[in-house]
């Protein structure tokens, strides 16, 4: 593993407000799921990840309402 993936790695670990992290295939190389409280809790997040790990490209986006959030998806065949 080269040492800038590492480097995120480490910095997206150790942050508390991500939630969630994937690698993901296609256009997106990570896929970070993020809780925060508004949006200069965003802004500052992302200072702080950018400090951290200078990325190439960075896409956001925001949850405007949530309509259903469910962890406890069974493992059965539909």
């Amino acid at each position: 593993m080269n040492a800038s993936v590492e480097k995120f790695r480490r910095a997206v670990a150790t942050i508390p407000h991500v939630v969630e992290a994937y690698r993901m295939s296609g256009d997106l190389d990570y896929m970070l799921k993020v809780r925060v409280a508004d949006m200069p809790a965003s802004d500052s997040f992302y200072q702080k990840l950018i400090r951290a790990v200078p990325p190439a490209d960075v896409s956001a986006s925001f949850v405007m309402e949530e309509i259903k959030e469910n962890r406890g998806v069974p493992l059965e065949a539909v």
